[in-house]
């Protein structure tokens, strides 16, 4: 009998599944998942996402058993798989969602398409985000972006499916990135990250609208506030245990139901609105140019940190040893957790490129490790934005001891995460290196010892960064190729404001005032969180 298999990635649900409910409406399914040794190899992979994807799988399992289905879960590299799967029972069509990821995932996807075309298999992928493919015209972005939030969720309906019980995800012998000899840094799991799978998606958004949302406004900026009022769904909308759709849909009924009197949490809702545009906007970025994975967007910034990279002090930003406290403590919640606010998020980049001087790309792979909510498109953007090598924004320096003092004042997130910063006295607790060595020898707590001295100077080093970057920026070469950089990835006027598609390697034309993503992005702070 003759049936469609649906290729399950980073979309791990089983409802507003477009892949899912079209090959249904064709006939008998097959499901399958496919560990694939050489993507869990990657440096932008670790064992966190392979857990959370591993649990999410486990959710979508016990979804489609209730429906009289399973799914299957195969080992091994695409084309190899298919070819296995072909040879014991050929299948008319693949169908899948589209994925703006890494790069061996658009490698991989290529081999795909020629592997079905040898086969004569119908190669049919859906728009995942409000990501256009071959996007011909930024311009025409948000009306494409409006368009697919608000076509109506996709009802998977009574699946029929096909059988075939040899690969099913309770009997498969799990081939783990420790097995795959994945390298000793890719084996990070934090002890307090989110699980993963599609219930605990629906009931996070669930807190969120109905109650935690109250803080969002005004709440996601502080590390101490920000783990409640944020909403938390980055995760589930990275690995797609909920639809990007889905959560639009819901939280612009939950603000029609909202009585007047509620402007707080409209304004809130309406503002986590604005940043499932913005998510979606940066991942049209990497769409549109894959090289930015790997490439300055404005490549007249290349050969600005590149030789420069001083990997001691790579390696205590790593160690959360770089002397800052607030520093410190980010990557400390971030090493526990697998999360962290944006603003904070912002200020580890900033310190990273400025002050230490660290070309982005190691940067972005080490923290893609160790952020749960890894999605490539807004990683590498924001990477670069935060550096200053788009060559369209404005320049963004995050002081950490002012961050420390607007957004920790009273050092609660500090001491929580640095506990031999607990003896310290307020005085002193941001900038431990000024304390006098007799209160250092009163509270047997030393800088240089128990405590980390500063890596470099920070006012110095960031004001020298700033001149280099600054001098690159005002050379007639880099002023020259701005234009091009806005064409293709600027953000429009009127971002994120209405209701309801997005290209691989696509110009874009040029807008009447782009906004080049500077006041509206830093308004939003959206990014790898919401």
């Amino acid at each position: 009998m003759s049936y469609a298999l649906v290729w399950f990635k980073r979309d791990l649900r089983w409802q507003d599944h477009a892949a899912l409910a079209q090959a249904a409406q064709q006939g008998p399914v097959r499901c399958i998942y496919v560990v694939e040794p050489e993507l869990w190899l990657q440096p932008d992979a670790a064992l966190q996402h392979f857990e959370f994807v591993r649990e999410s799988l486990q959710a979508l399992d016990d979804a489609l058993r209730l429906q009289g289905g399973c799914l299957e879960v195969h080992t091994g590299e695409l084309p190899e798989v298919l070819s296995r799967i072909w040879t014991q029972a050929p299948f008319r069509q693949l169908h899948a969602h589209q994925e703006t990821g890494n790069g061996f995932t658009y490698a991989r996807d290529l081999r795909v398409g020629a592997w079905c075309q040898t086969h004569g298999v119908g190669w049919h992928e859906y728009p995942q985000f409000g990501v256009v493919r071959v996007l011909k015209n930024r311009n025409l972005w948000q009306p494409a972006w409006e368009r697919h939030m608000a076509e109506p969720l996709q009802d998977v309906g009574e699946l029929k499916f096909w059988q075939s019980p040899a690969n099913t995800l309770t009997n498969h012998p799990w081939c783990t990135p420790a097995q795959m000899q994945a390298p000793a840094h890719l084996q990070h799991n934090p002890p307090l990250r989110q699980r993963g799978g599609r219930p605990l998606a629906l009931a996070t958004l669930h807190s969120f609208l109905h109650a935690r949302s109250l803080g969002y406004r005004g709440g996601i900026s502080s590390p101490l506030s920000a783990p409640d009022a944020c909403s938390r769904l980055s995760a589930y909308l990275a690995w797609g245990c909920i639809s990007m759709r889905e959560v639009v849909q819901h939280t612009r009924a939950q603000i029609a139901q909202l009585p007047p009197s509620a402007s707080r949490h409209r304004a809130g809702l309406t503002g986590f609105i604005s940043r499932l545009y913005w998510h979606c906007h940066f991942i049209q970025k990497l769409e549109s140019e894959p090289a930015i994975e790997w490439h300055n967007m404005h490549r007249g910034y290349d050969n600005l940190r590149e030789h420069d990279f001083n990997e001691a002090h790579f390696e205590a930003l790593k160690a959360a040893r770089t002397g800052w406290p607030m520093v410190d403590a980010c990557v400390t919640m971030l090493r526990e957790t697998g999360w962290l606010n944006f603003r904070m998020r912002a200020m580890l980049v900033s310190v990273a490129a400025y002050p230490l001087w660290l070309h982005w790309r190691p940067v972005g792979e080490w923290l893609a490790t160790q952020f749960l909510d890894y999605e490539p498109g807004i990683h590498w953007s924001q990477l670069q934005m935060q550096s200053g090598t788009t060559g369209i924004n404005t320049t963004r320096v995050y002081n950490p001891i002012k961050q420390a003092q607007d957004h920790d004042p009273h050092g609660r997130f500090v001491r929580q995460w640095l506990p031999e910063l607990r003896k310290v006295p307020d005085t002193w607790l941001f900038e431990p290196w000024l304390m006098p060595h007799t209160m250092q020898a009163h509270l047997g707590v030393f800088v240089g010892t128990d405590l980390a001295q500063p890596v470099v100077d920070l006012t110095q080093a960031t004001r020298e960064a700033k001149q280099l970057l600054h001098s690159r920026r005002q050379t007639d070469e880099v002023k020259a190729a701005k234009k091009a950089v806005v064409d293709k990835h600027a953000s429009r006027k009127n971002w994120g404001t209405s209701t309801s598609k997005s290209s691989r390697r696509t110009p874009a034309r040029k807008a009447t005032r782009a906004s080049a993503d500077t006041t509206q992005a830093a308004k939003a702070q959206l990014g790898f969180d919401f």
